[in-house]
């Protein structure tokens, strides 16, 4: 099946929802369509990567922050602690660059208060019911984090982690390999997990993430990042306005504990599909069991891809008054997609103003929830002699 979606399609769907004809050929994968012509990239400045000190964690670790990218074009900052993103700052169609990911200012509101922003998420990304799971025939127990379930990877994830470093720089792209080795028994998973997890913003604008794992003993893997966007910029209202396809035919149904279903039931005529352009908030209030068990949107999409393909379309996400957009490539075979419908303004992100619900989206490229226990689901095992390989790419542009 081919990447993209059909334009006449996209188009029909749009007109039905009152998407305008910019948008609507936008999220086509059209510029010329959008536009008459190709709207020229924002040039940026240099590639360059610098380092600061982002204090110290309540157990007395030193945090570093890297910053990296093209300042007016792509510019990243990330932590060390949980190879974490806390800022992304791209420009809008008239060149006013904002910040466009939640996050904190201080170590100690991301160990406080975060709900996983921007955080490199492991060993298991996503849900395990019960926290158990059976490999080879010997049962496992997770800590349980998420009510009776353990989610991204239990209490204290990857995302609890201070990461080693280091710097790449070269002619195309600048960034960071964060590594960690998670120690045989970590959260009750077995073997020991060398993983390195590659960051580098080139200069097409595009946010590259590339992660390598190998175990010594069979054990489960499902790595994410769980960045939240909101392309108007941070804290600047909701996203239910941005317009968004997903190149997916089916998706992962939850019960109420965000356990899946099993079955892998069609998109069409459901709140789900988005194979034409929609907005979030178009059907979110909808009266549908699977909108009520997660509160709005926080499910996986099974992608239109074949395993072992390069980088394919998992999304495209417009913010139609900035111009904004995001695209997404992964070769994972699913993307959570999330409307921080747990966010609740108890607490306040870097601008100073609080993060309601509707403040972000995720797009958190993965394997599916729960696929231990849902042997019809491509694997998540990884044994010795094999090694996790996975890339996904944030591309932003304007339109």
């Amino acid at each position: 099946m081919s990447n993209d979606l059909p334009r006449r399609n996209v188009l029909r769907a749009a007109a039905a929802v009152g998407v305008g004809g910019v948008a609507a050929a936008t999220l086509a994968g059209t510029a010329e369509a959008a536009t008459g012509k190709a709207k020229p990239a924002w040039p940026g400045g240099k590639l360059t990567i610098t380092k600061d000190s982002f204090g110290k964690t309540s157990a007395g670790d030193a945090v570093d922050r890297y910053s990296f990218g093209q300042k007016g074009r792509l510019w990243v900052r990330m932590l060390t602690y949980g190879a974490t993103i806390q800022s992304i700052e791209v420009p809008d169609r008239w060149g006013r660059v904002a910040d466009v990911h939640l996050g904190f200012n201080t170590i100690e509101e991301y160990q406080a208060l975060s709900p996983y922003f921007g955080a490199t998420i492991g060993r298991f990304a996503n849900r395990i019911a019960k926290g158990q799971f059976t490999l080879d025939g010997k049962q496992y127990q997770i800590p349980v984090n998420n009510g009776v379930n353990a989610l991204h990877g239990g209490p204290i994830g990857f995302d609890k982690k201070i990461w080693s470093t280091e710097v790449i720089n070269d002619h195309d792209s600048v960034g960071v390999k964060f590594s960690y080795v998670s120690a045989d028994g970590e959260m009750g998973f077995p073997g020991r997990l060398p993983i390195d997890v590659t960051y580098t913003v080139n200069r097409r604008g595009e946010l590259r993430i590339h992660y390598i794992a190998t175990t010594d003993k069979p054990t489960i893997v499902n790595f994410t990042n769980h960045a939240y966007f909101n392309l108007a910029g941070e804290a600047n209202g909701e996203i239910y306005d941005h317009v968004v396809v997903l190149n997916a035919d089916k998706y992962t149904p939850i019960d109420a504990t965000s356990i899946p279903l099993g079955p892998l039931p069609a998109v069409a005529g459901t709140p789900f599909d988005f194979r034409g352009p929609h907005t979030f908030g178009e059907r979110i209030q909808k009266a549908d069991q699977q909108i009520l068990n997660a509160l709005g949107y926080d499910h996986n999409w099974v992608l239109n891809r074949s395993a072992g393909s390069p980088p394919s379309l998992a999304a495209r996400v417009l913010e139609p008054k900035s111009g904004r957009l995001l695209e997404c490539l992964t070769t994972e075979p699913g993307v959570q997609v999330y409307t921080s419908n747990f966010l609740t303004g108890s607490f306040a992100g870097k601008s100073g103003n609080t993060y309601r619900q509707g403040a972000a989206f995720t797009l958190e490229t993965q394997h599916y929830p729960d696929s231990p226990n849902e042997p019809s689901y491509p694997t998540t095992v990884l044994r010795p002699g094999q090694t996790f390989d996975s890339t996904t790419l944030f591309r932003f542009s304007t339109r």
